[in-house]
């Protein structure tokens, strides 16, 4: 996978390209190439009214490409493959767009012709900075072509988005206009390509006078984004660009939402919100398994190199076993996305960012309904119940699973309060903030305890490795036990922030 990222800008037949000379990079004029693209969708255009696409483009090295939108506009994710028939999707492609077509059948919908004049833009030693591709694009149906336009492609390679900009004032300067992010597809489609795509965005912020299911339909809105755009990236199974993984991403997608259902239940229909807690409960278990393995993977890397005198081949061994673990967790994820009651998880969701199913009591407004449902999550808190002692009770020498279910109802109180916080309140956007560092702090001590857990229960079915386990184990128990000596003035500073939720208890 690669990350695209361009500029387009629009220009007239008669449009003559500027000498590209910028800053220390130098032009090479490259051969001119003409490209015929196929592209495919479903018949309601999913992919292209979502900023994606899938094609395949005669002349590539690797012939079928798909474009995943980012967060980042001109920014895109790009996988190519190769294959076999020219008129079937790889089937690996096809899953990796599941999310957003939802299993609904991929078939030709557009053919361009695109010639290119293309100059690079190199530095001293002629490494790739940036290519200015100019495109007069031809949209084919059979051999009419009922339409062409032309633009301008500047895509960054090893130089700075710095040097973009310099070519883009070289561009307006010759008559150039900025074209936006507009994909050739969409272009060529026209308007059935621009409705909005099935997937609703969150609101970017509220409004005061904000009702109470206006926060509950951004927070699901939110959850299901995050959860669909990192869907393609486990299936590609590489590390997100700030380090973290698409498994652990998508995991905190469908544990927000399921949060996010049970803390705004008096406002939902449950006849269908239970059953859909239930399917991501599913999810989240497979997700939950592979990302455990993952964090074990890193927890041995880190943990072998703060114990001294750790046998490097003994570390390999059981890093082996822990990746085999991983490698079985991760297909049980795969197998799974690629069933039929995933794809209609997956409609269920698309279909919750359009109607939220709600309750009468949903017309209220934000600032009267939502500080008594975020008082119900922080009062389980607190207050403990059900064998789970309360936040403030939790004792140094409980057991590791009432620390572990002590996380579990901060966590859902931070993802209450991020909730309610999105109309604005400051005292609750503080204590979901306070409670984000409070999980994240207790989410050390859960990554430790079953760390120690693991590398005990290794040593007793590998008794050869049994030394080096036992000093990971104690070492993560310390780790563990400064977390818990740490914990009480932390739990102070979190508990004043929620005082005013008192007056709702």
């Amino acid at each position: 996978m690669t990350l695209e990222e361009e500029r387009k800008y629009d220009v007239s037949p008669s449009f003559t390209l500027p000498e590209l000379a910028v800053a220390d990079a130098r032009p090479a004029a490259r051969p001119a190439v003409t490209l015929t693209a196929t592209y495919f969708d479903t018949a309601g255009l999913r992919l292209a009214r979502a900023g994606a696409s899938l094609r395949h483009r005669v002349g590539d090295p690797l012939p079928w490409t798909v474009k995943l939108p980012t967060a980042v506009p001109g920014v895109r994710q790009e996988i190519s493959l190769a294959g076999d028939d020219p008129a079937v999707p790889p089937a690996a492609l096809t899953w990796l767009v599941a999310a957003l077509t939802r299993g609904s059948p991929l078939t030709p919908v557009a053919v361009l012709r695109t010639r290119r004049q293309r100059v690079d833009l190199c530095d001293a030693a002629g490494s790739r900075l940036a290519e200015v591709a100019d495109d007069t694009v031809e949209v084919l149906s059979g051999t009419a072509v009922p339409r062409t336009f032309r633009e301008i492609e500047v895509e960054r390679a090893g130089g700075s988005p710095e040097l973009l900009s310099a070519v883009e004032e070289l561009l307006l300067a010759a008559g150039a206009r900025a074209g936006g992010f507009t994909p050739k597809l969409v272009r060529a489609l026209g308007a059935a390509a621009a409705y909005p795509p099935d997937l609703l965005p969150p609101a970017a912020t509220l409004p005061a006078t904000a009702r109470a299911a206006d926060v509950v339909i951004a927070a699901v809105r939110g959850a299901v984004a995050r959860i669909v755009a990192h869907d393609p990236l486990v299936r590609l199974d590489e590390p997100l660009p700030d380090g973290d993984t698409a498994v652990h991403q998508m995991r905190v997608g469908v544990r927000r939402l399921r949060s996010d259902l049970r803390t705004f239940k008096p406002l939902l229909d449950q006849r269908w919100a239970r059953p859909l807690r239930a399917e991501l409960g599913w999810l989240g278990d497979l997700l939950g398994a592979a990302r455990d393995a993952e964090v074990l993977r890193d927890r041995l890397r880190a943990t072998a190199a703060a114990v001294p005198a750790t046998d490097e081949g003994e570390l390999a061994a059981l890093d082996t076993i822990l990746a085999a673990r991983r490698e079985r967790a991760y297909t049980d994820l795969l197998d799974a996305l690629r069933t039929r009651r995933y794809l209609a998880l997956m409609e269920r969701l698309t279909a919750a960012t359009r109607r939220v199913p709600l309750s009468p009591a949903a017309t209220a407004p934000a600032a009267q309904a939502l500080p008594g449902l975020l008082a119900r999550p922080w009062r389980r808190l607190v207050h403990g119940g059900k064998g789970v002692p309360g936040a403030g009770s939790l004792k140094r020498s409980a057991p590791d699973v009432d620390w572990h279910q002590v996380r579990i109802h901060v966590k859902r109180a931070r993802y209450a309060a991020e909730a309610a916080a999105a109309a604005g309140d400051q005292p609750t956007r503080r204590l979901a903030k306070s409670l984000a560092r409070l999980q994240d702090a207790l989410g050390e001590h859960t990554d430790a305890a079953l760390a120690a857990g693991t590398w005990l229960t290794l040593a007793e079915s590998h008794p050869h490795l049994a030394a080096t386990l036992t000093r990971l184990a104690a070492h993560e128990r310390a780790q563990a036990n400064t977390t818990r000596a740490a914990y009480p003035a932390r739990w102070h500073k979190t508990a004043r922030k929620g005082t005013f939720l008192s007056l709702h208890a």
